[in-house]
């Protein structure tokens, strides 16, 4: 039987460049901040770091609007400080993942630039054009986080083009042969130069329809442009996955597939030959609530196993609150939703800061850059307790998070009840253990407030254990259990007396 994938075990750790640390003294972090900091992500214990965009770009979406896929824009470094940053990675048993942004182009790319110059252009069916009126957009369509027409007129060339996020986030129209084949070009590049694998960037656009129909009125409303699935969409991602796994060394492709239905993102993975990992957004939205919780775990498994395909798990990312916020600014649900996400069957991804029990910022007026106020959860790491929270030269691009003088890598790592090292704990004994790994998952009987499973390989069972509840849980079990990892940090090591406390959750190691 051959050996299972290294991302079915891994754990994936996703930095926001901008934010993670500033080498060059400018105030926006670089790849040689990423580099300077690996052994920490080392001793950390993640298995892989997932970079988000460093590419060229005019930065309108932060380095999602990308005006050239196959260099660094220099705000990060260069193709040298990346290649560096590879290397020292892998030296270190680190796998990288970056960003691959298929849907769209800058607008100052230079195919849009091409494409736009004349109706008659090489590169006009390149991107989504279509005829109109100055005062009537082709459809219905809404733009991600903005909730304004998806679509732009030209009036130099009296159409409209299509673009599902910013005006300066044109559509590729991946109908135009040219233009997966220059997509594919891309991938090829990366994966020349040793990346592992790909986040692929909104993923379940690159199929659309050829209609553009309206959205259905009880959709419209919803926070994505396009929600019609087209076969197309999986006829390309069977080529993107062929080219993927064209090269050695288990690469992986993890499509976001941003929708709020696990049965369509179970669609991606195809039969085993689309996508290897899909993003399972729905759970980024669960409240800290038992019931919730289960539900989402339940139906993750009823839409993704009898199709072989492996789940995904996140609490956290580039675009939405930081989960400590949305719990409350509560750390006891902090941290009793990582004994949850690392003790679940699946990839888990961390969003660098989660480990530090980091809250969103607050962005004073004068200084929100992004209008879809994502600003706080992307607000800068800090490493060191002093002013500058080590940092080089100029005050950060964003604010800092709350208590950024005691909640930063130095103190925390110094402090041994801190939730960085919970985190530590939690990364080294899944990774001791083949039931965490990669065992099943079952349910046990809890009582209400509480969601329980346990984890199996052969010749290791463990339990997790979770209290969404303010008061204690009395937890019966049918054999002796030693706990290994708590959330308050409490009782490790002992023997489980039955006893859970109010937000607490545990792994406990069932004795032979």
């Amino acid at each position: 039987m051959p050996e299972a994938p290294w991302w079915k075990s891994a754990v994936v750790y996703q930095i926001y460049p901008r934010s993670f640390c500033d080498a060059s003294g400018d105030g926006i972090g670089d790849l040689e901040g990423i580099r300077r900091h690996l052994d920490h992500l080392v001793w950390l214990g993640v298995d892989a770091i997932w970079i988000s965009p460093f590419f060229r770009s005019p930065m309108k979406d932060y380095g999602y609007d990308v005006s050239d896929y196959c260099d660094v824009d220099p705000l990060f470094g260069t193709l040298a400080d990346f290649d560096r940053l590879l290397a020292e990675s892998h030296s270190r048993g680190l796998r990288v993942l970056i960003d691959w942004v298929p849907n769209h182009t800058s607008d100052q790319h230079p195919w849009f630039v091409e494409a736009r110059a004349s109706r008659s252009s090489a590169k006009r069916n390149w991107y989504v054009w279509r005829d109109g009126t100055p005062e009537r957009p082709p459809n219905n369509w809404r733009a991600a986080f903005s909730d304004t027409p998806a679509w732009t007129f030209d009036a130099a060339t009296g159409q409209w083009y299509l673009h599902c996020f910013l005006p300066e986030q044109p559509d590729l129209d991946w109908d135009e042969p040219a233009v997966e084949a220059a997509m594919h070009d891309t991938l090829r590049f990366w994966l020349d130069r040793g990346v592992d694998g790909f986040r692929m960037d909104v993923i379940h656009l690159i199929g659309k329809d050829p209609r553009l129909p309206d959205v259905p009125a009880e959709r419209a409303k919803l926070p994505y442009c396009v929600l019609n699935e087209h076969e197309k969409t999986h006829e390309r991602l069977r080529r993107i996955r062929k080219l993927v796994d064209s090269w050695p060394g288990d690469r992986v492709s993890v499509g976001e597939v941003a929708v709020p239905w696990t049965d369509m993102v179970a669609r991606h993975y195809g039969r085993g030959d689309e996508l290897h990992l899909a993003f399972n957004f729905p759970p980024l939205f669960a409240p800290f609530d038992a019931s919730s919780w289960r539900d989402q775990i339940e139906r993750t498994a009823r839409e993704l196993d009898p199709i072989g395909a492996w789940p995904t798990w996140v609490l956290s990312n580039h675009d939405q609150k930081r989960h400590r916020t949305r719990y409350g600014g509560s750390e006891s649900r902090a941290r009793a939703a990582a004994v949850l996400l690392l003790g679940l069957r699946g990839t888990p991804f961390l969003y660098a800061g989660e480990e530090l029990g980091l809250e969103d910022a607050t962005i004073p007026p004068e200084r929100v850059l992004d209008p879809g106020g994502r600003d706080g959860c992307r607000a800068p790491i800090p490493w060191e307790p002093a002013p500058g929270h080590g940092w080089a030269g100029a005050a950060p691009w964003l604010p800092w998070p709350p208590d950024a003088g005691s909640r930063n890598v130095e103190s925390e790592r110094r402090d041994e009840a801190s939730i960085l090292h919970l985190y530590r704990r939690l990364l080294a004994a899944r990774r001791r253990s083949p039931a965490l790994g990669r065992g099943e998952l079952r349910f046990r009987p809890t009582p209400d407030g509480v969601v329980g499973w346990e984890r199996t390989a052969p010749g290791d069972r463990r339990i997790v254990l979770v209290n969404f509840g303010a008061s204690e849980a009395r937890i019966d079990l049918d054999a002796p259990a030693t706990v290994e990892v708590s959330s308050t940090g409490r009782s490790e090591g002992a023997a489980f007396d039955g006893e859970l406390g109010p937000e607490q959750g545990v792994w406990l190691r069932v004795e032979r």
